[in-house]
C-alpha cells in the first residue's frame, strides 16, 4: 500500500501538472485518467495516475485533440504526424524570432563598441516580442476623455466588465484604432448566421478551415451549431491582422465554450492577436490564464480599463472575477438587466 503523503488531491495535482482542475476534470470525464479514491469518496492521483496525467497533457500541448489524445494513448500513432508538423513549424518560428532577436543584440554590442550607448527603449524591446503592438486613443463616452494606451498585444486579450461598464464601446474603439483590426459583432447570429453561410459557399478554402476546426472542437466534447460555425467563420477568415469578437461565448454551451478557448490557447505565440469580449468562466478561466494572455477589466465606476494580473490579491483580480459566470448562468440571465425601483 502507498503511503498516503504520495497522493495528491485535484487542486495540488493540477498545480504539478501545469493544467487547470478543470482540465483536470475533464480528463477524467473523457475516461483518459481515472482517479483514484479515498475512503471519504474524495479524488486522490497516485504516481500512475500522475503519470498517465502528465503524458496526456503534453500530448494536448501538441495541439491533439482529447479524442485523438485517447487514439494515441491507445496505440494509434497516426494523429501524431500533422501534430508533430505543427509543432515543428511553431518551433521554427520560434527560431526565426530568436535570431532576429540576436541580430538586434549582434548590433547594439557593435555600437557599443564604438562609443554609441543603446537606448532604454532599445533593450526594453530585446525582451518583448518583435510583434508588440502599442496603441493609444481617448476614451470614448461612458468615460471623460482619458487617454487609454496598451503597450502590446498579446495573442489572447480578454475585455470584461459589467454590465454598462463600457466594454462594447472600448471593444470597437480598439477596432478602429488598432492597424488592420476588425470588429466580429453579434450579428454574426442573425437569421441563425445566415452570413456566415454565404461566406462558406462562396469561398471553398474559407470552407475547409473551419469544416477542420469544427471537426476539432466536435472530437473536442463541443456540438456543431449554427453559433459556432458563425464564430468560426469570423475567426478563420483571412484579411484582418487583429479581431476583436463580441461576447465570444453568445450561442455557445459550456462544452463548446471550453473546447473553443483550448482551440485558441493552442494557436502560438505567433498567432493573430484576438480580443474577446467575455463574462463567461468557460472561456476566461483565471487559473488557466497564460504568459500570452491579458485581461482588460473596464470598471464598473467607469474609471479608465486597466490590466488585471491574473492572480488572488492583485488589483481588480476580485472585480474580474465577480464578472465572470458559468455559462449556464449565462444563459439563464441573458438579456437581463438590473432594476431599482424609483423611490417616492
Amino acid at each position: 500500500m502507498r503511503a498516503p503523503d504520495q497522493f495528491l488531491n485535484p487542486a495540488e495535482a493540477a498545480r504539478r501538472l501545469g493544467v487547470s482542475a478543470k482540465a483536470l476534470r475533464l480528463y477524467e470525464q473523457r475516461g483518459l485518467v481515472v482517479p483514484r479514491r479515498t475512503a471519504a469518496g474524495w479524488r486522490a492521483y497516485g504516481p500512475e495516475e500522475m503519470a498517465r496525467a502528465a503524458e496526456i497533457a503534453a500530448l494536448r500541448a501538441l495541439g491533439l485533440s482529447l479524442a485523438q489524445v485517447a487514439r494515441v494513448l491507445d496505440g494509434a500513432s497516426e494523429a501524431l504526424e500533422p501534430a508533430l508538423a505543427a509543432h515543428q513549424a511553431a518551433l521554427e518560428g520560434q527560431v526565426r524570432q530568436l535570431a532576429g532577436v540576436v541580430e538586434k543584440v549582434r548590433g547594439l554590442r557593435a555600437d557599443l563598441a564604438q562609443g554609441k550607448a543603446p537606448t532604454a527603449g532599445e533593450l526594453a524591446r530585446l525582451l518583448g516580442p518583435a510583434s508588440a503592438v502599442a496603441v493609444a486613443f481617448d476614451l470614448p463616452w461612458p468615460w471623460g476623455g482619458e487617454q487609454f494606451e496598451l503597450r502590446d498585444v498579446r495573442p489572447l486579450n480578454y475585455i470584461i466588465g459589467p454590465l454598462g461598464s463600457g466594454k462594447t464601446r472600448l471593444a470597437k474603439r480598439l477596432a478602429e484604432t488598432l492597424p488592420n483590426a476588425a470588429f466580429l459583432g453579434l450579428d454574426r447570429l442573425e437569421d441563425d448566421g445566415a452570413a456566415a453561410r454565404v461566406r462558406l459557399d462562396a469561398d471553398p478554402a474559407l470552407n475547409a478551415r473551419v469544416d477542420r476546426t469544427l471537426a476539432w472542437l466536435i472530437e473536442d466534447g463541443a456540438a456543431a451549431s449554427a453559433a459556432l460555425v458563425a464564430l468560426l467563420v469570423g475567426l478563420e477568415a483571412e484579411g484582418p491582422a487583429i479581431l476583436v469578437v463580441d461576447m465570444v461565448e453568445q450561442g455557445l454551451d459550456q462544452a463548446a465554450q471550453e473546447a473553443l478557448i483550448a482551440h485558441l490557447r493552442r494557436r502560438g505565440p505567433g498567432a493573430r492577436p484576438l480580443f474577446l469580449m467575455t463574462r463567461s468562466c468557460a472561456i476566461l478561466d483565471l487559473a488557466a490564464v497564460g504568459a500570452d494572455e491579458a485581461i482588460i477589466l473596464c470598471p464598473a465606476n467607469h474609471s479608465p480599463p486597466t490590466r488585471v494580473a491574473p492572480y488572488p490579491g492583485a488589483p481588480g483580480y476580485e472585480a474580474v472575477a465577480t464578472c465572470l459566470a458559468s455559462p449556464e448562468v449565462r444563459a439563464r440571465t441573458e438579456g437581463v438587466i438590473a432594476w431599482r425601483p424609483q423611490v417616492m
